[in-house]
């Protein structure tokens, strides 16, 4: 493979991976880039850390894991020497600018639809790290060299600030109730906004149900000892209102995760058992009755037909799929042609690759979807996905409550990015 004729400074020099912890305490990959001139002087340097999922579709790209007596068989140091042996020894001398000749080379290595020999950990966190050494080599912001000539805007904070499901210890099927302070002017006011309403929950949960139900799940938000799918919701209106906001300011997301309450037959929700036409429809008494903006994963993850019935049914509703397309092309196009969801939730470790995520991103947006950018329930510090959303022109980015450092850090990336724009600076209305 030959380089003649571009710039020493961008030659790839060394590439080293480690492993870390996420924000669960568990093992995961963290990958150093460097580029240099070829003799020893370093140019650029990009680090990046790899998120985990607690709720996984089955779809998903493999995060590698080592299976044996360490952290319970969750290490990584499989996936961290693949990095430091095969990937490494195929891309120093690349040009760290050829982001999809490098995320192809890694993919044609692993060999599997699933990354599954390398491991999509292994192949993700070298992606991304490629990126931000690209971006430092540069010197521009990791934002703009990502989304190149484009007018860039602010994406929509949407906040999981009520946790139920796998994320939380209480009975509420729901796994996410999300608000979106999507009235505000600018990023910095949509995000006091959510703040001011998240800390008014925790007010509002203190009240009904004492001081514990305040503790947190995986992702910041609360998780109260609350059953009913409507009492948390009410709770959400209690907590807008006490903070000075209209349902129009400050609006309702749900993640319904759905493929974690439904038994091969019906879903498990409320207490009750309802078929998938009952689960429509109670999902539109929802959507009547609160100020509901959103729905991710309504149903289990192969229900392309009931996505798209409720889509037809709830059209000026963003119904996202997350479990249903996985960040994959091939099962976007299903859903596109079938008319399941209009809006993609990018979570970039269900893919793999940082170039099959902008894939997506576009077939996405020129299919007239939303986008939706997400962390992961296990994250870290890392905060690519702020600037990665702003890069796609994401309606929305999904990074949990506005608590805990490993989701702040995401927040407050926008509010540099947001900073550095200054008056070109634009916030999505959605």
């Amino acid at each position: 493979m030959s380089y003649v004729g571009k710039e020493n400074k961008y030659q790839i020099e060394k590439v080293y991976a480690r492993e870390i912890l996420d924000s669960r305490g568990y093992p995961t990959v963290e990958v150093d880039v460097y580029t240099g001139d070829g003799y020893g002087s370093f140019s650029g340097f990009g680090r990046a850390s790899v998120p985990s999922g607690a709720s996984t579709g089955t779809n998903e790209a493999l995060e590698l894991r080592d299976g044996d007596e360490r952290y319970g068989g969750k290490g990584v140091l499989d996936a961290v020497n693949n990095i430091n042996t095969l990937i490494e020894a195929d891309l120093v001398g690349m040009d760290v600018r050829d982001q999809r000749e490098i995320d192809e080379m890694m993919i044609a290595m692993d060999g599997t639809e699933s990354k599954m020999n390398l491991g999509a950990n292994a192949i993700l966190g070298v992606s991304l790290a490629v990126a931000r050494a690209a971006a430092d080599a540069l010197n521009i912001p990791l934002y703009r060299y990502l989304g190149g000539t484009n007018s860039f805007t602010l994406p929509v904070p949407t906040m999981n600030v009520l946790n139920g499901g796998k994320h939380a210890g209480n009975d509420l099927a729901i796994q996410e109730f999300m608000i979106q302070p999507k009235g505000a002017e600018n990023y910095a006011e949509a995000l006091r906004m959510g703040v001011e309403t998240y800390h008014e929950l925790e007010r509002v949960l203190v009240d009904k149900y004492g001081p514990s139900s305040t503790n947190v799940g995986y992702e910041g938000g609360f998780a109260p000892p609350i059953s009913l799918t409507i009492d948390a919701l009410d709770a959400l209106l209690i907590a807008v209102e006490n903070a000075g906001y209209s349902q129009s300011d400050v609006t309702i997301g749900l993640d319904a995760a759905a493929s974690e309450f439904y038994d091969g037959r019906h879903y498990l929700i409320d207490g009750k058992k309802m078929s998938s036409g009952e689960l429509v429809d109670y999902y539109l008494e929802l959507i009547n009755t609160y100020p509901i903006i959103l729905i991710e994963d309504p149903f289990h993850e192969e229900s392309f037909e009931d996505f798209a019935t409720l889509t037809s049914e709830a059209w000026e509703t963003l119904i996202v799929g997350d479990d249903l397309f996985v960040t994959n092309v091939d099962r976007l196009s299903r859903g596109i042609e079938l008319g399941a969801a209009n809006a993609l939730l990018l979570k970039v470790n269900q893919i793999g690759t940082l170039s099959e995520a902008f894939d997506a991103s576009l077939l996405a947006q020129r299919s007239g979807y939303s986008v939706v950018v997400s962390h992961r329930s296990a994250e870290t510090e890392d905060s690519t996905i702020a600037d990665l959303s702003v890069a796609l022109g994401a309606d929305l980015i999904k990074t949990g409550a506005p608590a805990r450092s490993e989701r702040t850090a995401k927040y407050n990336q926008l509010l540099r990015i947001e900073e550095d724009l200054g008056e070109a600076a634009q916030y999505v209305q959605l």
